[in-house]
């Protein structure tokens, strides 16, 4: 009985309304006060009652209408913001989950970085105070040229890496191999620091050093890379400019039935679907990468453990530097004879008195948030995010759809706007989503591509690649490039290596592997 009753009253509804259409609106006070709630214009400009509308472009009608030139255009203005904001609102919570957790990792990197320099300077301070203060400038060197390298700097891993022991290895000599009651001069100082690499006081932990950070720290570096594209992506299509085609539409479909005094009219479903995806065509070709986007950060992010867990290398850097602070103490005398006949005896100047002002205290609350309880800190939250992203997976493909079937469109069943008048129903072929799919849309005409889309697609498929490259489970043999500037190749590491080789984590029984990694920079 209910269902009956609901139904009388949509007819009636639906005539009355049609009716209403098919003739010239009673009187424009309706359109008026509209057209006052929304700011659109001055009410001086509005008529008082329907006129002949000879001088309109869009809003054409055989009957008398309640616009004129001026209001259309003001419309016209009006329907380009609506469909913006019902944009903006739609990506608010994408944009949100991305720009709040991209903030959130770099503020972690920092941190993790603060903790790795403070675990370093206290090793220094703790076991080998007398070099402390010298040491302290190299160390803080290293973790800068670490942050600036994640942060995105075209800087070598390999570069920092060989300069951190270069210059460790005069204070070394200095105060363990051949220690003196008085300080080695800069002149001999400097010999030391170019002939460290012939004489390799360290072993192979410098070399092992550079295939743990440049694995560690290039994937991290390349997500937070991509996380940023993201948010440029939302930017871009958030405020997309719309064709003249799209906008006359857009104007047709919105506020034309305000001209006949049908203010609370909506667009039927398809003829809704038709507009805003001729409108939305070339936003709907970034659907598939945005697919693979997301996709590549998942698999990246699942990779990013082990060898390759930044948390574990940095947070562990100190124990490395001892074990090359070790290894030189043990085979001093040898070193030292090698040093004589490259750089002849020490040449000496007064010593300065050591001193170790670091603050062992700083940064207590840091170490708290990576207590290796449990799992990593870094991996559960690359974890959450991603589970979050991965519900928009499907966000520009469907969203012609979301936006009439949430905001725009008549409900199924209730009268509705076809571009003309009030009907029943929307009759014309509705057409799907892309460029390709507009063609014969009876609405919108769709011409050629979108250069910003494309130029959005083309770094969307830049940083897949990157992405990619460094998903490491996909290969069997890897090969570990490390570009930098100009993109020359500074180190390869051949698949025959050995664990201090830096083919593989310490102590980690991983698999020996190396990863191909080219085009570090984001263009």
């Amino acid at each position: 009985m209910a269902g009956k009753s609901l139904s009388v009253v949509v007819l009636l509804l639906l005539a009355a309304t049609a009716a209403l259409g098919a003739g010239e609106p009673r009187g424009c006070e309706a359109v008026r006060k509209v057209f006052q709630l929304r700011q659109l214009g001055p009410l001086r400009g509005v008529p008082d009652s329907p006129r002949a509308g000879v001088d309109l472009q869009v809003c054409t009608s055989k009957n008398p209408t309640c616009c004129n030139k001026k209001m259309e255009e003001r419309y016209q203005t009006a329907a380009k913001q609506d469909i913006q904001q019902v944009l903006q609102t739609s990506s608010a919570t994408l944009k949100f989950l991305i720009s709040r957790n991209a903030a959130a990792f770099q503020e972690t990197f920092e941190t993790l970085i603060r903790l790795a320099e403070n675990h370093t300077s206290t090793l220094f301070c703790n076991v080998y105070r007398n070099m402390a203060s010298e040491a302290a400038t190299r160390v803080q060197e290293f973790f800068t040229d670490v942050g600036l390298f994640i942060f995105g700097t075209d800087i070598s891993t390999e570069e920092f890496v060989n300069r951190f022991f270069d210059n460790l290895f005069p204070v070394v000599y200095n105060h363990i191999i051949n220690p003196g009651q008085t300080d080695i001069s800069l002149e001999y100082a400097e010999c030391l620091r170019m002939a460290r690499r012939d004489i390799r006081p360290f072993g192979n932990i410098p070399k092992k050093v550079i295939g743990q950070m440049g694995r560690s720290l290039l994937p991290s570096r390349t997500f937070l890379q991509a996380l940023n594209l993201g948010i440029e992506v939302i930017n871009t299509t958030d405020h997309l400019h719309f064709s003249k085609d799209c906008s006359r539409a857009l104007l047709r479909m919105q506020y034309c039935p305000h001209c006949q005094g049908l203010t609370l009219s909506k667009p039927c479903m398809g003829y809704c679907l038709n507009v805003i995806r001729g409108c939305l065509a070339y936003m709907a070709e970034v659907d598939l990468h945005w697919q693979e986007y997301i996709q590549s950060l998942e698999e990246l992010s699942s990779a990013m453990h082990g060898t390759y867990d930044i948390e574990h290398v940095l947070l562990n850097f100190h124990s490395v530097v001892n074990d090359a602070l070790i290894q030189a103490h043990v085979h001093g005398r040898e070193l030292s004879e090698q040093v004589n006949k490259v750089c002849g005896p020490p040449v000496r100047k007064p010593a300065q008195s050591p001193s170790c002002s670091f603050d062992q205290n700083k940064d207590n609350e840091g170490l708290k948030m990576f207590s290796r309880d449990g799992e990593e800190t870094l991996a559960n939250r690359r974890k959450e995010f991603i589970s979050h992203l991965r519900l928009y997976r499907a966000f520009y493909g469907g969203l012609a759809d979301q936006l009439c079937g949430n905001e725009l469109a008549a409900a199924d069943g209730l009268p509705c706007w076809n571009g003309e008048d009030i009907v029943r129903s929307y009759t014309l072929r509705v057409v799907g989503s892309g460029i390709k799919a507009q063609f014969g849309n009876p609405e919108v005409k769709v011409k050629g591509t979108d250069p910003v889309i494309n130029q959005i697609i083309d770094k969307l498929k830049h940083i897949i690649q990157l992405l990619q490259s460094k998903s490491f489970p996909k290969y069997d043999n890897w090969d570990l490039q490390q570009t930098g500037s100009g993109g020359s190749v500074d180190e390869q590491i051949s698949g025959d290596c050995d664990d201090e080789d830096g083919c593989g984590g310490s102590g980690s029984g991983e698999v020996k592997r190396v990863m191909k990694i080219t085009d570090l920079q984001l263009s």
